[in-house]
């Protein structure tokens, strides 16, 4: 089976791995510092706080924000449930906004119309969680402006999106967000195994994320209400225990240096499918002028068909040995959001694109010969559904 993603590790991934196994450390030793060091790097934020997932980075960025109860979180429908659910850990409403139908991005024209009517109500949500759809930029630039106008913070899901720039500048530098997460899924661009990151330039949020992380607990003398000695320790928040180990730091510290030809991979990809499917009744990934997506999925879109024709070409291509998948199921669907009163209809741009989205494989070593299986595969079936 072509899988619709993977990871690539060389030699330098295991061996700095096994250098840390033979270390002193295998938990909160310098690896995970150094790790957090080349994110900044790597994205210009002047802060990284390295995690177990980006569902824990989410969830202290949340907390870290102040996100409780009686507070409101929105975030695109068209994403991984733990972009909302990070808030309804933190005892918040969440809501959604609908997604542009060409980026499957959050709406801007969307997002204004809804923060004028939630002004009108009283229910500005506190947090705004735009997602990265793919690895390609949401509209940043409007949505701060939006966040900014109404009061509201931001936290961008770029999940999908490290190595990839919006206005040129990396994705991650938190120019127009409070805070950005990342993840290192191994089906992401680079990864630890499991693995995610909170970046910032406020150093007072990234201090409370660090604590956020390991309990609530903070070992700084300066930050004590009291102190016995270098044993000390005091728990002043509920925490988690989101720690990310230094096996994992290690291998993301080798990670990042693929990172530039990890995208530049996916993009090569990515055009070969644009040309290949040109004839086909599909609609290729839309590129904005101003993002260079990170290309973590290619997503395409069945032109004119039933939700019935995409299940059974998703069926043919499985049997062929083609990893098809489907990104999104629309979050506001899920049996759980249901029971808080979504229901079909809710956001349609986001249904309707969920009815024919098909994500092919894309990863740095799909070869060229498994590339044109997947496009013969492809072809085959819209063929077969009459499409």
């Amino acid at each position: 089976m072509i899988p619709y993603g993977r990871q690539y590790l060389d030699e330098d991934d295991i061996a700095a791995v096994v250098a840390v196994l033979r270390s002193d450390y295998l938990t909160q030793g310098p690896a995970v510092p150094r790790f957090e060091t080349a994110l900044q790097a790597c994205t210009g934020a002047q802060e990284a706080v390295a995690v177990q997932s980006a569902t824990a980075a989410l969830l202290i960025a949340c907390r870290a924000l102040g996100v409780g109860p009686g507070d409101v979180v929105w975030t695109s429908p068209i994403t991984f449930v733990a972009s909302a659910n990070c808030a309804r850990m933190c005892g918040a409403q969440v809501d959604f906004v609908d997604i542009d139908p060409t980026t499957f991005t959050m709406c801007p024209q969307h997002l204004a119309e809804k923060l004028a009517e939630a002004e009108r109500q009283g229910r500005v949500p506190k947090v705004i969680i735009p997602v990265h759809m793919c690895g390609q930029s949401c509209a940043m630039a409007d949505i701060h402006a939006l966040a900014q106008r109404y009061g509201c913070r931001i936290i961008e899901d770029a999940s999908h999106a490290i190595g990839g720039r919006y206005q040129d500048v990396p994705i991650g530098s938190c120019t127009y967000s409070d805070i950005t997460v990342l993840s290192f899924h191994p089906v992401k661009i680079i990864t630890t195994g499991e693995g995610g990151a909170a970046l910032t330039n406020d150093a007072d949020l990234a201090g409370h994320m660090r604590d956020l992380r390991s309990h609530g607990i903070t070992r700084d003398p300066d930050a004590c209400e009291d102190y016995h000695g270098p044993w000390y320790y005091e728990q002043y928040d509920l925490g988690y225990n989101s720690r990310l180990t230094d096996m994992q730091a290690a291998l993301g510290c080798s990670q990042l240096r693929h990172l530039n030809a990890f995208i530049e991979a996916r993009h090569a990809l990515a055009e070969r499918y644009d040309q290949a499917l040109a004839d086909l009744p599909v609609d290729i990934p839309y590129r904005r002028s101003d993002s260079y997506s990170a290309f973590h999925l290619y997503i395409i879109g069945l032109r004119g068909a039933s939700p019935e024709q995409r299940q059974r070409l998703f069926t043919f291509m499985r049997a062929q040995g083609i990893g098809v998948h489907v990104h999104y199921i629309p979050v506001h669907l899920q049996p759980y959001y249901r029971r808080l009163g979504f229901a079909p209809g809710d956001f349609p741009q986001a249904e309707r694109y969920y009815r024919t989205a098909l994500t092919l494989p894309l990863f740095p070593q799909l070869s060229h010969a498994q590339q044109d299986q997947v496009i013969a595969s492809l072809a085959d079936g819209c063929h077969q559904e009459g499409l």
